[in-house]
């Protein structure tokens, strides 16, 4: 379902001009009182220069092309079902527009955010199985990155034992295709795509690790299960520290090369995810009890 897709257009094009992100935009749409293309057109062109008014003018009603099977809804920052946390956590730089496809309610839930490298150790897959399994026994949501490896196994390891995940892209809403590999756990009602890019643009290093940030706000709870010793999960390790959010890594007793990170981050104050002495899982009761804690935006 697309709202009016002529504002849609005007704010993906206005984002479009060189110089211009996501505090002007949200400058001005927190500032319009209805979608009104006219009244974004009028607001955009106060805050340009002369060269950007003539860049806006040339492309400002240029359709955005929207190559999807799947229904897509689009979300602005000023609606009352934009995720509160995107706000609160990344402030002027939340992204104006989010385009979905699934189940929305799923942001209402409590929600646990899963990181890692591609190329994880098989422990750190067993890991990730585990961690996963003990949380959505208590109704909580996984969001990961759809990548390989952690996000492969985070995602789909909810969706085989019956819980929910949150999918968050690294490139705009037109690229996105349920993986062959997801094909025989996918269910739409149990399910949220999200991307905060403009619906044509594709996959790059940069905003994979800005979707990093997304993530972590959407979350109550950051685990980084394998971290290199440099890459994007331990910058999902890092931006999560400087967010203020609850940050749990393994500490294993032999550090698998993928997880040199690791010890760089629990000197930075995450807390160890240790192993429960008696069932031999990880030990998920005090990510459990920060959840029970972290009630201001969702409930269980």
């Amino acid at each position: 379902m697309i709202k009016n897709q002529h504002i849609i257009d005007i704010i993906y094009n206005f984002m479009s001009v060189k110089g211009i992100g996501p505090v002007q935009t949200n400058r001005l749409l927190l500032s319009l009182n209805e979608y009104s293309p006219i009244s974004f057109q009028n607001l955009a062109f106060n805050i340009l220069n002369s060269k950007q008014k003539e860049e806006f003018e040339n492309i400002k009603d240029h359709p955005v092309e929207i190559k999807s099977k799947f229904d897509i809804e689009f979300i602005l920052l000023q609606e009352d079902k934009y995720p509160i946390e995107l706000k609160d956590f990344l402030g002027t730089s939340a992204p104006p527009v989010l385009s979905v496809i699934g189940n929305q309610s799923l942001l209402k839930r409590k929600k646990v955010a899963f990181s890692g490298s591609r190329n994880v150790s098989e422990k750190g897959l067993k890991i990730t199985r585990e961690t996963v399994n003990e949380l959505i026994q208590d109704n909580v949501v996984i969001v990961s990155g759809y990548a390989k490896g952690v996000d492969f196994m985070a995602h789909y390891n909810a969706l085989e034992n019956g819980g929910s995940t949150i999918i968050v892209l690294p490139e705009g809403i037109n690229h996105f295709r349920v993986k062959n590999e997801f094909k025989d756990v996918w269910d739409w009602d149990r399910i949220l795509i999200i991307s905060e890019f403009k619906p044509f643009e594709k996959w790059m290093a940069s905003r994979a690790m800005k979707r990093n940030a997304t993530i972590i706000a959407l979350s109550e709870v950051v685990i980084v299960v394998e971290a290199g010793s440099t890459g994007g999960s331990l910058d999902a390790g890092y931006k999560t520290i400087e967010m203020n959010k609850p940050l749990f890594v393994p500490q294993y007793s032999q550090i698998p090369a993928s997880a040199e990170g690791n010890t760089l981050l629990l000197s930075r104050g995450a807390s160890s995810l240790k192993m429960n002495k008696e069932t031999l899982k990880p030990n998920v009761t005090k990510i459990k009890n920060l959840l029970q804690i972290y009630n201001k935006y969702t409930l269980f």
